[in-house]
């Protein structure tokens, strides 16, 4: 018996070093076939680890990215505020069911006595998209002064998060970074401290997530990669274009490494963020395959379909997608700073390849 078993043993850590070997020689292939610059970590539910990294964090200067290389995260960000927000529903101190007003009673717009806040976790609550700018050609001849020029979370919320509702709350998906700018506040407002001293209080802290915090224009975070993406026809690599990117609040101003993002999976997956009855709540597919900050939808790999969530976060050179496969606990985190590729089509991709 105990031949069998280990017979059994080896057998199987053999298919699963192939699987690693198979998932690793993918990902170099595509990456030296398409300038792929970034870092990518796979986790299998053994705690079995592939970790890659790619290209330059500083293309002038040619310093190369690691996996210590922190990288803006844009709206994988939304994912911690939803956190943030089913933690205060938890607490007894949050009801998803009440309109924003009963939280911010000073709230400008109309949407504060017609839109709930689980509207706004799951981009129906029929707030206009505050960004203005619908592509890139627009971007590059117009700039975009919602990100370009300063604002506090205060501005950001009376002056762009307040318009008149554009479809019926509940009833069609609009993604935009209004809604969780409002969850932001809301969160400031039951804490009675700053998004960020209750993102890092709550969750980067007791996740020693210590590469990982909020971007403002005016600091300096070492060992941060700059972010490049092609402007126009062009295919050459120019940087992004100026912002401050604490403008982009609750909704995505957060950095982060690839293993805190491997922390965080932990924790949220593990019951240590928020109850396994709050996640289920949480990753529950609405509109547009929506959940709470998140997509939730089926992957089909070798036959099967597979319940994923994903959370990318797209902006400019910025190319983030955090991927989970919950009925195999794999995790894919993947980590750019250039607009060369498809990530959603890649991370997916070597998500096929990863189930067993």
């Amino acid at each position: 018996m105990r031949c069998i078993v280990a017979m059994v043993c080896l057998l199987w850590s053999a298919h699963l070093f192939a699987q690693v070997d198979d998932v690793a020689g993918f990902v170099d292939e595509y990456a030296n076939a398409h300038h792929y610059s970034g870092s990518i970590l796979v986790q299998w539910h053994d705690g079995t680890t592939l970790a890659r990294s790619y290209g330059l964090a500083n293309i002038p200067l040619r310093v190369a990215n690691t996996p210590q290389t922190k990288f803006k995260i844009a709206s994988v960000t939304k994912l911690f505020t939803s956190v943030l927000i089913l933690q205060l529903v938890e607490q007894g101190r949050l009801d998803l069911a009440k309109p924003i007003k009963t939280y911010l009673p000073d709230y400008p717009g109309e949407a504060g006595t017609k839109v709930t806040i689980q509207q706004l976790l799951n981009h129906t609550s029929g707030l206009p998209s505050y960004d203005g700018v619908t592509d890139q050609a627009t971007a590059l001849k117009q700039g975009m002064p919602i990100y370009q020029l300063p604002h506090t979370s205060d501005q950001l919320l009376a002056q762009f998060s307040r318009g008149k509702l554009i479809s019926t709350p509940g009833q069609k998906f609009n993604y935009n970074n209004a809604d969780y700018v409002v969850l932001g506040k809301i969160i400031e407002r039951l804490y009675g401290q700053p998004y960020e001293q209750v993102l890092k209080e709550r969750i980067l802290d007791p996740l020693h997530m210590i590469d990982s915090g909020v971007l403002h224009h005016g600091d300096i975070v070492d060992r941060l990669a700059d972010t490049y993406w092609y402007p126009g026809d062009r295919k050459i690599l120019s940087r992004d274009l100026p912002v401050y990117p604490e403008n982009w609040y609750a909704a995505g101003a957060m950095y982060a490494t690839t293993g805190d993002l491997l922390k965080f999976a932990h924790a949220l997956f593990n019951g240590r963020l928020i109850a396994p009855d709050t996640l289920q709540q949480m990753i529950k597919p609405g509109l547009d395959e929506y959940g709470d900050g998140l997509w939730s939808y089926q992957l089909t790999a070798k036959g099967t379909k597979h319940p994923v969530i994903k959370r990318p976060g797209l902006i400019m050179g910025t190319q983030a997608q955090f991927l989970h496969v919950m009925d195999q606990d794999i995790t894919i985190i993947m980590l750019g700073n250039t607009s060369v590729i498809d990530s959603d089509a890649l991370v997916e991709s070597m998500a096929k390849r990863a189930i067993r």
